[in-house]
């Protein structure tokens, strides 16, 4: 990890204007961490899925990852940014891996039986600074009957997170309500979902890549007129959402996919401004060797080192 930090890390964190030093640090501690370290770009590893999906089909196609250890360590060996995951996984490697990657400890989850569109709140801020976490991890789903209680889970969270000098990293998911199974990953959904993280006080923004489709009647007019079949753009705009850029944006790399086509992703983030990608399926789903060679080239992306 490089000590001193960067221009373009500093430049990110002037952004933070109400954000106490000891945030800032940890902050820091996630921008200037590994291969990427002080470039203003991320790869974050987030493993929930078993959570959300369930161990066999999280981890049966590569049977070492249902071992945590196997996670802290290739998110060290690859050069990652961060690594971000529910209380068990975190503290099952905690001593272990202590001081040799930073930690996002996801405080709320779901499982693939609920029939409510809502997330338990599984851990603590507490947990968080036991476990030398640099940030607090939840997730929200606009458009679900439950957001409102959702959006005062995180206001306390974050508050008590932002007292101990915690980031906050919120996951915006549209989902339910009025959405369509398109709107959810809509451009104007997905913009909102990423500025109302914002209001909501997060450091950083985790959302999925959108799609050109345009979901609320009553935004069609603001985005007809402007051609967005291209990737770069609708993330260029997903961006701006986020309070102009002044907010830390990652994107999902969502459910497995080829290698050309995580990479592409990787290159339209870069080319659209945002900060890099939080990509946990299309990685612990393949060999630790593939893996390894998929993080590498994605970092290669990010650092403008491949085409």
């Amino acid at each position: 990890m490089t000590t001193t930090v960067t221009p373009a890390v500093k430049v990110i964190l002037d952004k933070y204007e109400a954000t106490s030093p000891a945030v800032k640090a940890n902050l820091a501690r996630i921008l200037m961490q590994g291969k990427l370290g002080g470039t203003g770009k991320l790869v974050i590893l987030p493993v929930d899925q078993g959570f959300e999906h369930g161990p066999a089909r999280s981890f049966a196609v590569n049977p070492p990852a249902y071992d945590p250890h196997y996670h802290y360590q290739i998110a060290i060996d690859a050069g990652l940014s961060a690594y971000a995951a529910p209380l068990g996984p975190l503290e099952a490697g905690a001593d272990t891996f202590a001081g040799q990657i930073p930690t996002i400890l996801k405080l709320n989850s779901s499982n693939s039986w609920a029939t409510t569109i809502d997330q338990a709140v599984t851990a603590s801020v507490s947990d968080a600074l036991r476990l030398g976490c640099a940030a607090i991890g939840f997730t929200i789903y606009p458009g679900s009957d439950g957001i409102f209680e959702q959006m005062e889970e995180i206001r306390e969270l974050s508050e008590e997170a932002k007292s101990v000098g915690i980031a906050t990293v919120i996951w915006s998911y549209p989902r339910g309500g009025k959405l369509s199974k398109d709107g959810e990953l809509a451009l104007d959904v997905g913009a909102y979902a990423a500025h109302m993280a914002a209001l909501l006080g997060a450091h950083i923004i985790k959302v999925k890549l959108p799609s050109a489709h345009i979901e609320q009647e009553e935004a069609k007019r603001v985005y007809e007129g402007t051609d967005w079949s291209n990737q770069a753009d609708r993330v260029r705009h997903v961006v701006q959402a986020s309070f102009a850029g002044r907010r830390i944006v990652v994107f999902s790399g969502g459910a497995a996919k080829g290698a050309d086509a995580v990479y592409q992703d990787a290159r339209d983030i870069l080319a659209g401004g945002g900060n890099g990608s939080i990509i946990g399926r299309n990685t612990f789903q393949r060999s630790r060797e593939d893996a390894l060679d998929m993080l590498g080239k994605l970092i290669a992306i990010y650092k403008g080192e491949a085409a």
